[in-house]
């Protein structure tokens, strides 16, 4: 999600839950994704991933963002559309992790712990490494040229 400010173009990032990513900061961040059944449409499960883990309506004009290649290998397609949140609202889904790694111990943790609008200089910083090129291509769109 982006919304345009008198300053700028800001991104909504939202914060990876669980204890694994508590104490990490800068490049942490990520924008809401997941994964599609083989048969889904993949821009069908991206709303659908977006409204699990924020409980956010993603509506509007969807701009492709391309598909970008994580460090482990999966495969991101992404969409940009132009909304606004109050991210004190977001409510996430939540997912079973083993915790400690490899101690047979379940826990039920939130996907996404928080929600925060960056300008995108800022975004930058805190988002994911390898999310960084979808950034480039959110700044390049002709309908945002003027932002």
């Amino acid at each position: 999600m982006y919304r345009r400010s008198a300053q700028d173009l800001e991104v909504f990032l939202v914060h990876p839950g669980g204890p694994l990513w508590a104490r990490k900061d800068k490049s942490a961040w990520t924008i809401p994704k997941g994964e599609y059944e083989p048969d889904e449409n993949p821009l069908d499960a991206a709303r659908r991933e977006f409204e699990e883990e924020t409980s956010f309506r993603a509506n509007g004009e969807f701009l492709d963002l391309g598909t970008i290649k994580q460090k482990s290998g999966k495969l991101v397609m992404a969409w940009a559309f132009e909304g606004d949140c109050d991210p004190a609202n977001l409510t996430s889904n939540t997912c079973e992790i083993e915790w400690p790694p490899r101690s047979g111990r379940r826990i039920e943790i939130p996907e996404v712990d928080c929600g925060r609008w960056f300008s995108i200089e800022e975004a930058r910083k805190y988002l994911r490494e390898e999310q960084r090129p979808l950034l480039d291509n959110l700044c390049t769109l002709p309908q945002l040229a003027n932002s």
